[in-house]
């Protein structure tokens, strides 16, 4: 008998549309965890919504709209029980980025804009999903996207400022513009804000140390907006949110063309990119805990879908926070049919709850922001970074400092092209290491790092990449080295069990190795070449002629045992060797 398969991992048709394998496959004891785990989700979405708008400088109910929609889509969609779709705070600040320069002041072109750029990045991201090339993320490395993160969190806690201060700034998307534009409002500061601003941080730290499974964001926010009320501090300098409308609006187009659909699409590219690394990345960690199975190409379709349907509901764009599947996680979850609750907790509140909101005061919603956004900052990380590998130090920092000085859309840009560059220069040097025998074993092992056996007549060479056009020249040359340091070899025999993949330009370098060294005596031999890189040269026309002279080797031992003859060699073990430690790692 076959153990029941967990809700959402079943094939076929659910595999498209994973809704139906979980509800087909539901129980009853799931449906009051999932009841649970949607309203906790509800509560923190209600005030995180409101002020990740407002970052994104949207109206405060187009949070809530968003979330709404993304949540239902995405529970229909996802593969991941456990995370909450809905506004996030970098993406948020991208939008505020792109569209605010666009919209110039104007609200109306700001929400169609903001919707439009919604819808964008969905359709790039169910692009990605159906064309299956969720792996293009891979480009951005982790401490690109650790550089890129805690940079935008410190460029976010910046455009706090003004409304935890209660001035009016507008300094653009960059660090060093937001602060100038504060510091020349100082003279402006409401103190009254300062001070609720001020409790309201140190309430919610306060709150996620000592009490974490308190809905801190709610009471906080609720609590202000009393205090606000009863003593009319709107009177008195306090921003609030004022009227915020009730009802859901009706889905529609955002008004489109191609000049502004132009201006765009850079930060359409960048939110598909940085949400799906954040959903996924939230989606796979839980689903580790769960023992669920995450489908990257499918949270693709989903997510681009929400980011859709947030968008045709006057949204904006839509990620998967980690902050939020915690809580859920955290809830007891079972089931996507969390986040449908949490959906229908939040149309109730936009429905009946909307009056409430007028007093509520942005200087808690900036709270709420910068305390989510603190947690981003990953100082430890990064400096471990720098001690596990320099150049990966080098890439976090140049993507930190680019994002600051230059915005986060511009700044990501900046840190795929290091990414890029990175991989590019470690791949056209890679290792190629002479390999001899470690003394007191037939272990054959890098002659640097160990105590080894070599013999002048015959060198090994391991190569320790894919050899192709990038780095053939350079393979090239670290040959003609070590035959221009020995003129007693007479043989070279090439390791390939690290070359997994061969192109054009690597067999034609291969072939004008093997006849340079023919010309000059010496005869290449391969061992362990894998089957891909059998298949190329056999292609090329060049594998059968070697099999042929007896030069294609299936262990580094047979090869050096066709090789030596009746002289015997020190690549071969003795009766009196004996082992010895390595020098370093093999």
């Amino acid at each position: 008998m076959h153990p029941r398969k967990p809700p959402g991992t079943s094939n076929g048709l659910a595999g498209l549309v994973p809704v139906i394998g979980w509800v087909t496959s539901y129980r009853r004891e799931f449906l009051r965890s999932d009841l649970t785990a949607g309203l906790t989700v509800a509560v923190l979405l209600i005030p995180q919504s409101m002020a990740y708008a407002a970052l994104a400088g949207m109206p405060a109910q187009a949070g809530l709209y968003a979330a709404i929609v993304s949540l239902i889509v995405y529970a229909i969609l996802g593969t991941s029980r456990v995370i909450a779709v809905a506004p996030v705070a970098i993406d948020s600040l991208l939008v505020a980025a792109a569209v605010g320069p666009i919209a110039q002041g104007d609200t109306t072109v700001y929400v169609s804009a903001a919707g439009l750029l919604a819808v964008m990045s969905g359709v790039m991201q169910l692009a990605l999903g159906v064309l299956r090339l969720g792996a293009l993320v891979n480009f951005l490395s982790m401490p690109v996207i650790s550089g890129f993160i805690s940079a935008a969190a410190i460029t976010i806690a910046a455009s706090q400022l003004k409304e935890l201060l209660g001035v009016t700034a507008d300094g653009g998307s960059t660090f060093g513009g937001t602060i100038a534009a504060t510091w020349t409002a100082l003279d402006t500061v409401s103190g009254t804000t300062v001070v609720i601003g001020s409790a309201a941080i140190a309430a919610l730290v306060l709150a996620r140390r000592f009490a974490p499974q308190l809905p801190a964001a709610l009471l906080v926010v609720a609590g202000a907006t009393v205090l606000v009320a009863l003593f009319r501090l709107d009177q008195h300098g306090v921003r609030v949110l004022g009227s915020v409308p009730s009802g859901l609006p009706t889905p529609q187009l955002p008004a489109a063309d191609l000049d502004l659909m132009a201006q765009l699409l850079p930060a359409a590219a960048t939110i598909a990119v940085i949400s799906y690394l954040e959903s996924i990345t939230t989606a796979k960690a839980f689903a580790a805990r769960t023992r669920q199975r995450i489908v990257p190409n499918q949270e693709l379709l989903a997510l681009g879908a929400a980011n859709m349907a947030a968008g045709l509901f006057r949204g904006f764009a839509v990620a998967g926070g980690f902050s939020r599947g915690a809580v859920n996680f955290r809830a007891g979850a079972k089931t996507q049919l969390s986040g449908v609750v949490a959906a229908a907790v939040l149309a109730l509140a936009v429905a009946f709850l909307t009056p409430l909101f007028f007093y509520l005061p942005r200087a808690a919603l900036a709270a709420v922001i910068v305390v989510a956004v603190a947690s981003l900052v990953d100082v430890r990380g990064s400096l471990r970074m720098f001690q596990i590998n320099r150049v990966d130090g080098v890439a976090l920092l140049v993507t930190f400092l680019a994002t600051l000085s230059l915005g986060v859309a511009l700044g990501l840009a900046i840190g795929v092209a290091v990414s890029l560059v990175i991989f590019i220069a470690r791949t056209a040097r890679p290792q190629v290491a002479e390999i001899g025998r470690v003394k007191g074993t037939v272990r054959y092992r890098n002659v640097d790092r160990w105590e080894t056996h070599t013999d002048n007549r015959i060198a090994i060479l391991r190569m320790d990449a894919p050899l192709y056009f990038a780095n053939a020249k350079f393979f090239e040359d670290r040959v003609q080295n070590l035959v221009a340091s020995r003129e007693s070899i007479t043989h070279l025999v090439l390791v390939a069990s690290a070359i997994g993949d061969i192109d054009v330009s690597g067999v034609q370098q291969l072939s004008d190795i093997d006849d340079d060294l023919a010309a000059a005596g010496i005869e290449l031999h391969l061992v362990t070449v894998r089957g891909p890189v059998r298949d190329v040269l056999r292609r090329a026309g060049r594998w059968d002629g070697l099999v042929a002279a007896g030069r294609v080797h299936t262990t580094i031992q047979a090869a050096v045992e066709a090789l030596a003859g009746t002289a015997g060699t020190p690549l071969l073990p003795s009766a009196d060797d004996q082992e010895t430690p390595p020098k370093g790692l093999a």
